[in-house]
């Protein structure tokens, strides 16, 4: 899983970032073009590991305890992971990368009621971990690294986070083939890549130079059109328009500095596939390729956060290994984003770019926020290749499919907990190209609610703000709204998302 890549940035689903790798699981498998995530981090880690709505496995904000039950912070007792449920069907279980489902972080919260690690990654369904407990930081010495229970620091100079999370990835399934050859595995990577900060290496940022000095418009006008040759997007879809935060390219007085950005975004992408390819390499080398089922997601939208100087946290590193300060911040333009040195973001304009052809990003769910690329491959257990799949789908649905392929039993109690029943659909009627039945797809992030049934939308920013409609069959960029023509419709999916709302934990609202 990627940490906050757009819908368009991988070469097989329109982007110009060199990812080999990944379009060669996709040339291997299929597609889906509306594959849904719940628009932010930890609450789409929590969904994707329980197979429930996010407020129902507790995380439906951030790592902060609200006071109402679907906020707490801290993944539900009431759930089960993908690797509780995997184990009792005899799959040994592992994670490589971030983890970002619990409040305690240990000895980096400086809280002693916080330091429990009763919701770490071995204490629900993994035999071995390799990561962060928290959710973002440097790619060059993270806060809390962790190996099993045990907090580490990088192992050498050399250290860069997605290495070390392929790496690690590696050696665990490499182990696995030696000490285990006749037992199935689940093993979830989960990398930081591409999450601000802007740090890469600078032999994949040379890649990149001058790749985007013909600005953010040119360069989402050739996706939207590479995307329309894919089939990702029907010729009626028309672009939304560029946001109008972000200003016109050629009025720019710094634009080396706003290419820098993106190619240091692009590096990080490009790292990751690289990590990506050495992982597929060893189930190559170990006859286990065509027999394993391979699944690529995003975790949310492209990120339009623009990071600044005023951001405070443990996860933001007052110096550099060797002691020089970090330069904090967008406005710090003297300072090209990559190295140690620096801790900045591709804000805005380039997150504008990522989310190609929609509007919004991280946060908020209108398209922009919610759409995945996701890809699945799995030679021995699909017959179709390099095929798209459109069936509406979302991430409650991975632990369904998951149970199907193992074919393990989905426990209704566990561990003296009542397990919540799982709220996805298995993806397997997908890879034939049939229908997935379902009554509807549901979100909520910080007040911003959505509901999908079939192929209409209903849609608002905020608590407040009103419902927007929209048929994404013929305008799924969200740009003609119409509620005002189908108040009727209007008013039976919101009484829809309401009862949702209510019972899945997401209302009451906490104070």
């Amino acid at each position: 899983m990627a940490d906050d890549m757009g819908y368009s940035d991988i070469g097989c689903y329109g982007g110009e970032i060199n990812t080999p790798n990944i379009d060669g699981l996709a040339k291997n498998g299929l597609k889906f073009t509306q594959f849904y995530n719940t628009a932010r981090c930890c609450p789409t880690r929590a969904s994707l590991l329980s197979g429930l709505y996010p407020h129902q496995a507790g995380i439906g904000y951030m790592m902060t305890d609200k006071g109402q039950v679907g906020y707490k912070g801290d993944l539900s007792q009431n759930c089960i992971t993908i690797a509780e449920a995997l184990k009792p069907a005899g799959y040994s279980t592992y994670l490589s990368g971030k983890w970002h489902v619990t409040k305690h972080v240990g000895e980096w919260s400086g809280v002693d009621s916080l330091k429990s690690k009763h919701n770490w990654p071995l204490q629900r369904g993994f035999d071995q971990f390799y990561g962060t407990i928290r959710g973002s930081g440097s790619f060059y010495d993270p806060i809390s690294l962790t190996k099993g229970n045990d907090p580490i620091e990088p192992e050498s100079e050399e250290f860069y986070y997605t290495d070390a999370i392929s790496q690690n990835a590696v050696s665990f399934i490499k182990n696995h083939f030696q000490d285990q050859t006749d037992d199935p595995f689940f093993c979830y990577v989960a990398f930081t890549a591409p999450h601000w900060p802007l740090h890469a290496l600078e032999e994949d940022i040379q890649k990149y130079k001058g790749k985007y000095n013909v600005g953010w418009d040119a360069i989402r006008a050739e996706r939207y059109q590479k995307m329309r040759r894919l089939g990702l997007i029907e010729n009626g879809w028309e672009l939304s328009e560029r946001d109008p935060q972000v200003p016109i390219w050629d009025t720019l007085e710094h634009t080396n500095w706003q290419e820098r950005r993106m190619e240091v975004y692009a590096a990080q992408v490009d790292r990751m596939d690289q990590g990506i390819g050495k992982i597929v390499e060893i189930l190559k080398e170990n006859k286990q390729f065509q027999n394993t089922l391979i699944i690529f997601l995003a975790d949310n939208g492209g990120s339009a956060e623009e990071l600044s100087s005023r951001w405070k946290g443990s996860h933001i590193p007052k110096t550099q290994r060797n002691g020089e300060p970090v330069i904090v911040g967008n406005e710090n333009i003297n300072y090209m984003p990559g190295p140690e040195e620096s801790y900045q973001s591709y804000g805005i304009p380039w997150a504008n770019v990522s989310n190609t052809p929609f509007r919004m990003y991280k946060h908020w769910v209108h398209e922009g926020g919610i759409s995945s690329p996701l890809i699945v491959s799995w030679p021995k257990g699909i017959e179709f290749k390099n095929e798209l799949r459109k069936q509406p789908s979302h991430l409650v649905d991975i632990m369904a499919t998951c149970l199907e392929v193992s074919e393990s039993e989905y426990p209704l109690n566990f561990k003296g907990n009542t397990i919540i029943p799982y709220e996805g659909k298995s993806l397997i009627p997908a890879f034939s190209d049939l229908p997935i039945d379902r009554e509807a797809i549901y979100w909520e992030h910080e007040g911003n609610r959505a509901i999908r049934v079939d192929n209409w939308k209903l849609v608002a920013k905020g608590k407040e703000g009103p419902w927007e409609l929209y048929n994404l069959n013929t305008d799924r960029t969200e740009n003609k709204d119409l509620a005002s023509l189908y108040s009727e419709k209007v008013s039976r999916m919101s009484e829809m998302w309401d009862v949702w709302a209510i019972r899945t934990n997401v209302l009451p609202y906490p104070d």
